[in-house]
């Protein structure tokens, strides 16, 4: 019995020999995840939940906001005269069940240039954006459905991006102008949103948008 034990003892001390030669060989060594790594796996994942929950809180209806990462929106925040927070928008429709915003961007995010209609996730991309919001406005069924007519009107035109920023013409609409108009058209009110008057000039900010006595903030956060 001595012998044989000894005999598997030995095999078992050459083989475990044999795996520490092997993993020397082989350069394997445990490695610790560092720690910065796991603050943007973590700060991911947060994302990820916003964006989520972002989506599960949306309705017909619903008007969006984002801030995006680049100088231009930095630039085009500064237009709003009372909240800078925010630099595009776009309005919501739900469509077989699933959230869809309608905006109008131009750029390089946006080639043609013409009206677009965005998954909601993918509108929200944290990839993009530092932060959203999800405003709602006072209208009942009727209103929202008159505000659904009026976005699908737009968006069988496919107008361009107004790059004038002028709010005299519809063939070309900017983000909050388009917002604005199809709002006011909705609600049959040439004043439910007023656009901002500054140094001789008549625009419509992202801010007029959310900044009135008909809009409230469901839900706003900001990115990791």
């Amino acid at each position: 019995m001595n012998r044989v034990f000894r005999a598997i003892l030995i095999l078992l001390l050459v083989a475990g020999s044999s795996v520490l030669v092997a993993m020397k060989m082989s350069g394997h060594k445990d490695k610790a995840v560092p720690v910065r790594d796991l603050k943007y796996h973590d700060a991911e994942i947060a994302n990820i939940h916003k964006v989520d929950t972002a989506v599960s809180l949306l309705r017909a209806g619903y008007v969006v906001l984002r801030m995006g990462m680049g100088a231009d929106s930095r630039l085009l925040a500064q237009f709003n005269r009372k909240n800078k927070a925010y630099s595009h928008c776009g309005i919501v429709m739900i469509e077989n069940g699933q959230p869809f915003v309608y905006h109008s961007i131009g750029g390089e995010d946006n080639p043609d240039e013409r009206l677009r209609r965005d998954p909601a996730k993918a509108f929200f991309s944290p990839r993009h954006n530092s932060s959203l919001a999800i405003i709602k406005y006072d209208l009942d069924d009727a209103g929202i459905e008159r505000l659904r007519s009026v976005v699908q009107h737009y968006y069988r035109q496919r107008p361009k991006f107004d790059l004038k920023f002028d709010l005299g013409t519809d063939d070309k609409l900017y983000c909050a102008e388009f917002v604005y108009k199809a709002l006011n058209k909705a609600t049959g009110d040439t004043t439910y949103i007023q656009p901002t008057t500054a140094a001789g000039l008549r625009f419509v900010a992202i801010d007029d948008l959310f900044v009135n006595q008909h809009a409230g903030i469901v839900w706003q956060t900001a990115f990791k």
